[in-house]
């Protein structure tokens, strides 16, 4: 276990992403943004486009907790998952000044599970815990060999895994050796630094087996009503981008059809429509269109301005 540990180690000082921002600071605030944002975000798009902004406009956590969720979500938009954004200001509202330096008292918090939690330990407080994220787990399971293991005894084994020396280093290189070389379909085992004792070249076929992911289709219409310089929208209380500014559902009439897309969130394969609208209610918000693309609207919604900029009703 020590071999395997100090091997992982000298693979991490070569080869890991210590250029990415997150990893350069012991601020618990600035760490937990940047879970919440790495959940199901590329890493690339976090640190490029929405880490430093979001951190910019509110550098702390008391900043978080003062601001109107609507100025949240704005800076949140394009993310997706938007529930991250309300649970993350939830949390700030809730501990505006400092956030709890212990996993239980962590997961008491809106949006903070166990991944999260040991996360926060781990990266910013240094503690010797397991941490257990998708490109973690696809190690464990290999370098054990736990094929078909639950997931209890997965976080169980990276507990007894973790460095007693260097937590922190040892758990950002597992998620960085899961990312950039345990792949989930053709792993680099010749460059995998754990190659050596790792259970899962003895039964390769058990550990490249990819889950087909199921999507569902569906078809959604949306109202385009524009007055001057503005066009109409309506707070979501739907499941997808719920208190998100959107265009208003409508019923499709052939002739009022405008324009059709394509559009995919989280589990579902969306095709858009889109129609001339004529009798938005009072309870619709008129905003301008020219500026609406830097307000609390979802990805789905920039993406239909794209295609009804030149629209004039």
């Amino acid at each position: 276990m020590t071999q395997a540990q100090d091997s992982l180690l000298k693979w991490y000082e070569k080869h890991g992403r210590h250029e990415l921002p997150w990893r350069n600071t012991d601020d618990l605030y600035h760490i937990y943004v940047s879970e919440i944002m790495l959940q199901q975000t590329q890493v690339k798009r976090v640190m490029e486009e929405y880490y430093p902004q979001f951190l910019a406009k509110f550098p702390t956590l008391k900043a978080l907790s003062l601001a109107k969720e609507e100025d949240v979500l704005a800076a949140w938009s394009g993310l997706g998952y938007y529930s991250r954004a309300r649970n993350l200001h939830a949390t700030a509202k809730l501990s505006p000044d400092n956030l709890p330096t212990t996993q239980k008292e962590l997961v008491k918090l809106p949006g903070i599970g166990r991944y999260t939690a040991s996360a926060i330990c781990s990266f910013a407080l240094h503690q010797k815990v397991g941490v257990v994220d998708t490109n973690i787990a696809r190690v464990i399971k290999r370098f054990f060999g736990h094929y078909k293991q639950s997931d209890e005894v997965i976080w169980q084994s990276a507990e007894e895994f973790v460095n007693p020396f260097h937590p922190t280093l040892h758990n950002q290189a597992l998620m960085d050796l899961g990312s950039l070389i345990c792949l989930p379909t053709n792993p680099k085992c010749q460059e995998c630094p754990l190659e050596l004792t790792c259970r899962a070249k003895d039964e390769p076929e058990f550990y490249t087996q990819k889950q087909k992911k199921i999507y569902e289709e569906m078809e959604l219409y949306y109202g385009i009503a524009r007055e001057d310089d503005k066009i109409a929208l309506q707070l979501s209380n739907g499941p997808m981008y719920k208190g998100m500014l959107e265009l208003p559902s409508v019923e499709p009439i052939e002739e009022d059809f405008i324009a059709e897309f394509k559009h995919s969130y989280t589990k579902y394969r969306l095709t858009i429509k889109l129609y001339k609208f004529y009798n938005p209610s009072e309870e619709m918000v008129w905003m301008d269109f020219a500026t609406l693309e830097n307000g609390h609207i979802s990805s789905l919604t920039k993406k239909a301005l794209s295609h009804i900029k030149e629209f004039q009703s």
